[in-house]
């Protein structure tokens, strides 16, 4: 399989979709980042890596953390994490509580903000030390060993 063009191919058809989205001017994080900057990357388990427009650039992985979270916390805990969330779209804002108070307290999903506190609360009772084990976790994961937390302590 030719990743290469697979990649290229993807990239080229969404970078010339018109851009109806706008950046998310009350994170910090987000605030300066250049709304032009796009990059794809790929590392397969073979070592085949390619890249192609902004994918050296550095950035803030925001709400992409709350899936590294739950794979690790999946990994510690297994099936009973359901017992704590549901796995189905809320329908409201990530933030809202309306929902949450409609299920009992049971996040719809560990993707919106109750069922990534619940993911992290998970973490925090199961690591030693949360943010450095997590971030190793990553590490590994992406066999990436110059990924660093950025902005915030």
């Amino acid at each position: 399989m030719n990743f290469k063009e697979i990649i290229e191919e993807i990239y080229y058809k969404i970078k010339n979709l018109e851009d109806k989205g706008n950046v998310a001017s009350y994170i910090p994080e987000l605030a300066t980042i250049d709304s032009e900057n796009f990059g794809i990357y790929i590392s397969t388990l073979d070592q085949n890596n390619f890249g192609i427009g902004n994918w050296e650039d550095k950035f803030s992985i925001q709400s992409i953390a709350k899936v590294l979270s739950l794979v690790l916390a999946y990994r510690m805990v297994g099936e009973k994490i359901w017992t704590r969330l549901g796995v189905e779209p809320s329908g409201n804002p990530f933030n809202s509580l309306t929902q949450l108070e409609v299920d009992n307290g049971i996040p719809r999903n560990p993707f919106i903000n109750a069922g990534a506190i619940v993911i992290y609360d998970i973490l925090i009772s199961h690591l030693e030390n949360p943010k450095e084990d997590f971030l190793g976790f990553v590490r590994s994961i992406s066999n990436n060993t110059e990924l660093n937390p950025c902005c915030r302590s």
